[in-house]
């Protein structure tokens, strides 16, 4: 196999870049999601500065969480019943008003933790409204072949992101204050906004319906009534809620690394390096059609790897296998975004981009707690083992059982 061949086989799929307006969004949500990270990293350094308590760090989950639980459903609704692109700029600028707001009481000292978390809560509010309105966007700008492709991009761009903005935040912070974090976010987040500007107008396709509890209702009757779509939620939850083992890295550190921060950096990037790789070696992934079962495999690779990190004592050994379990998520995250996009009608996409953003958001943070509490009663390496060894259990238990989900290939009808 010569080069040019591997690299077309085997390496990212890059043909959703030839198309101007997904093109312009890919690049504006990389821009803006370092901002995104570095102000995310800073909020949380300004909070313990001025109250030495983790527990008030702690309060940015639910900050984060109620927001995007209800504007999350929220914002899907309405994606569905009015133009995405409007929607999109919406969000955008209810994100970038809150940046702005701590980039202002920074720079004017308003030490206020209430006043902090009032306004993360406010750009958790765009970020929930922009998130579903991006994800229902995507199958209008790009062929439905590519889809799984485009969805490979923005995992790997928001993955880059992950790595790299709080990189970034730490040499910011350690040389500048928080007020500096807040304006690089704020002056990276007009290249987002751009991307919004620039894109053709999105007016909803198919039936409408009036956004309102009732038509959220209806997109979680939508997916109680069909098994695939259910199962890329469930399979997801089961990956989050089970694995991931985040929760943890301060205490191993602590107890296997002499708490070496060094050791806490690398366990922290290493899902995120393992998804970037897996990112660029992801050409083969649009062209898997057994959707269905090769999410279910793939997470139990996930659990796997998590369970296997758990028993080493080497930090190359244990940075090498939580990278390989990355891998896994990203590939997985790409067929479950696919899955969404392409199996559920135009009408219902932004709901269930919706309620894909709460999963998204609301498993990593019970994983947090599952990790956490079952910490207190087996130790860290039974919670980290057991939680990996449980997920790919379930997930494999899970995903043969519904034979809808099992048996589901890939989409070829258009979009």
């Amino acid at each position: 196999m010569g080069l040019s061949e591997f690299v077309r086989r085997h390496m990212v799929d890059t043909r959703p870049l030839a198309i101007p307006a997904y093109r312009r969004l890919w690049a504006g949500q990389g821009v803006s999601f370092v901002g995104f990270q570095i102000t995310s990293v800073a909020v949380s350094a300004q909070i313990y500065a001025i109250t030495g308590s983790s527990f008030w760090v702690g309060m940015l989950g639910p900050a984060n969480l109620v927001p995007l639980v209800v504007f999350g459903l929220w914002g899907g609704a309405v994606a569905d019943a009015v133009d995405r692109r409007r929607l999109l700029i919406t969000g955008a600028l209810i994100a970038w008003a809150a940046t702005l707001a701590l980039l202002l009481q920074a720079v004017l000292g308003m030490d206020d933790v209430g006043l902090l978390l009032a306004t993360v809560a406010v750009h958790a509010t765009g970020f929930a409204i922009t998130g579903p309105t991006r994800g229902a966007i995507i199958p209008r700008l790009v062929p439905v072949e590519e889809v799984p492709a485009a969805n490979t991009l923005n995992f790997l761009v928001t993955s880059v992101g992950m790595a790299v903005g709080p990189l970034v935040a730490g040499f910011v912070l350690a040389r500048g204050t928080f007020a500096t974090a807040y304006l690089i976010d704020a002056l990276l987040f007009g290249a987002g906004f751009y991307a919004a500007v620039r894109l053709p107008r999105l007016a909803p396709l198919g039936e409408v319906t009036r956004p309102g509890l009732r038509s959220v209702v209806d997109g979680l009757r939508y997916i109680s009534g069909h098994p695939v779509v259910m199962m890329s939620f469930v399979v997801d939850i089961i990956a989050m809620a089970f694995a991931l083992p985040r929760a943890l890295f301060p205490e191993v550190a602590a107890e296997r690394f002499g708490g070496s921060m060094v050791a806490f950096g690398w366990l922290s990037a290493s899902i995120a390096i393992g998804s970037v790789v897996g990112g660029l070696l992801s050409g083969w992934v649009g062209r898997v059609r057994r959707q269905g079962l090769a999410l279910t495999f793939t997470i139990a690779v996930w659990g796997a790897s998590v369970a296997a990190a758990g028993l080493v004592g080497e930090l190359w050994l244990m940075v090498a296998l939580l990278a390989v379990g990355g891998a896994a998520d990203l590939v997985s995250a790409v067929w479950r975004q696919t899955i969404l996009q392409t199996y559920a009608p135009d009408e219902m996409r932004g709901r269930m981009q919706g309620v894909f953003t709460v999963v998204v958001a609301g498993g990593p943070r019970l994983g947090d707690l599952r990790a956490g509490a079952t910490a207190t009663w087996f130790g860290a390496t039974g919670a980290w083992v057991g939680g990996g060894v449980a997920c790919a259990v379930a997930v494999l238990a899970a995903g043969l059982a519904v034979p809808a989900f099992r048996k589901y290939r890939a989409a070829s009808r258009g979009v």
